[in-house]
């Protein structure tokens, strides 16, 4: 199982919509992609350690892939409406990483 982690790091004059992300985005992400998606979560960052402190990042986005192959082939095929919709939630650049789940 491949897991590919956007992470939203949060900054000063940063925007990030976690309604719109979690109510209009992930569901378009999820129709786009298809059966090549097998799940998906989303972390909204509260705060970071200690306690009070800003979160390092604004949202992580989780979705899960049989494979890495996977993943890029539904994602190129329709990568174009995906990235598009990115600034109606967010003005952060997203970092992407695929990990292989182990536990």
């Amino acid at each position: 199982m491949i897991k590919v982690s956007v992470f939203y790091p949060n900054r000063e004059g940063g925007k990030f919509d976690i309604s719109y992300y979690c109510n209009k985005h992930i569901p378009l992400v999820q129709k786009l992609l298809g059966t090549a998606l097998k799940g998906v979560a989303v972390d909204h960052g509260i705060t970071g350690s200690p306690p009070g402190t800003p979160a390092p990042y604004a949202a992580i986005g989780h979705l899960l892939f049989d494979s890495a192959e996977s993943f890029q082939k539904a994602f190129d095929a329709h990568a174009a409406p995906i990235m598009a919709d990115i600034p109606n939630y967010t003005n952060l650049q997203p970092i992407i990483q695929l990990s292989e789940v182990k536990l």
